[in-house]
């Protein structure tokens, strides 16, 4: 459980607005499972064209699910004027990313006016067993003026 707290009432439907705002995020077919302040867990089903020639799940794609549950964690925590924008991230994979899903977890490590430090974890699910296949840390900047709920 989160220890932080939103500084908008409405930080679940905000930040469900701009996930489905995403073009990318409806192409690889993700979802978001769990929102709370500072943390985000979001999955997507594992398809034949999301994976690499050895059959296993894209880095690119293991890495746009880490990126984007990070960005949502820290979207959580941001003020409603604000949107959110990846300022960097480093990756780890740690193993071949199979099976029939890959659920990505994003946490905030320390919230900031300006800069907010995650990080994430991917994990590729298979008849109900998890196994871990990539870290990340990111650092996501807070955009004043820039809404990312805006219709």
């Amino acid at each position: 459980m989160s220890t932080f707290k939103p500084q908008v009432a409405n930080f679940e439907a905000r930040v469900r607005k701009s996930f489905d705002r995403q073009p990318m995020m409806h192409t690889i077919g993700a979802s978001l499972a769990r929102i709370e302040p500072g943390e985000v867990e979001m999955g997507m089903p594992i398809a034949v064209q999301f994976c690499q020639q050895h059959g296993f799940v894209h880095a690119g794609i293991v890495t746009t699910l880490a990126d984007t549950a990070c960005g949502y964690a820290a979207f959580s925590l941001m003020p409603a004027s604000a949107g959110v924008l990846t300022t960097e991230f480093k990756v780890n994979l740690l193993a071949p990313a199979a099976g029939e899903r890959l659920i990505a977890v994003g946490r905030v490590v320390k919230p900031g006016r300006t800069l907010t430090v995650t990080q994430g974890e991917v994990h590729a699910e298979s008849e109900g067993k998890r196994k871990l296949v990539a870290i990340i840390t990111a650092t996501l900047m807070a955009v004043e003026g820039r809404d990312d709920v805006k219709d």
